[in-house]
């Protein structure tokens, strides 16, 4: 099994943070392996709530299915699953001054022919978690949501100002 984690600090709040990385299809944004990231399904993003999310690690195109498996004050664990690999995302929010630490923990189990692979991925996959570190740095700086979404787009993440009112 291959395990990745990685702390870091941001500017946004706690509650933004966890809506933005609830719903896996930011992912686009900070998964430097993401091609393409879709919801399934409708409805509210709660426990139950399904992506597809297609990656690319070392030229090879796989196709994952997320599901939000835990969703609790500070706390989000996603499960992916692809007929090569599963995947258990693990993340925890804290206060802190300025904004918060986010602790993102990966644990990624190949099945079958592709558990040869591990090694060789393993360094890949660290690779990743520092792009995804940057990446999700950047997305969840307030000044950069701003610029990215615009005041009149219903989709941006508030600010910690406007979350508290």
């Amino acid at each position: 099994m291959i395990v990745v984690e990685r702390t870091f600090a941001v500017t946004a709040a706690p509650a933004v943070v966890l809506a933005y990385l609830r719903d896996f299809a930011n992912a686009q944004e900070w998964d430097p392996s993401a091609v393409r990231t879709s919801r399934l399904g409708d409805g509210p993003t709660v426990p139950g709530a399904q992506w597809r999310h297609v990656r690319k690690v070392y030229g090879v195109t796989a196709e994952l299915t997320y599901t939000l498996i835990a969703d609790e004050p500070g706390r989000l664990v996603l499960h992916g699953r692809s007929e090569g690999a599963t995947c258990v995302d693990s993340v925890v929010v804290r206060a802190v001054p300025g904004g918060s630490e986010v602790t993102y923990r990966v644990e990624l189990e190949m099945h079958g022919l592709a558990k040869l692979a591990a090694p060789i991925l393993r360094s890949e996959m660290e690779k990743l978690a520092s792009g995804a570190v940057v990446a999700a740095t950047a997305a969840l700086d307030p000044a950069a949501v701003r610029h990215r979404f615009g005041a009149a787009t219903p989709n941006r993440l508030p600010t910690p100002l406007e979350e508290t009112g």
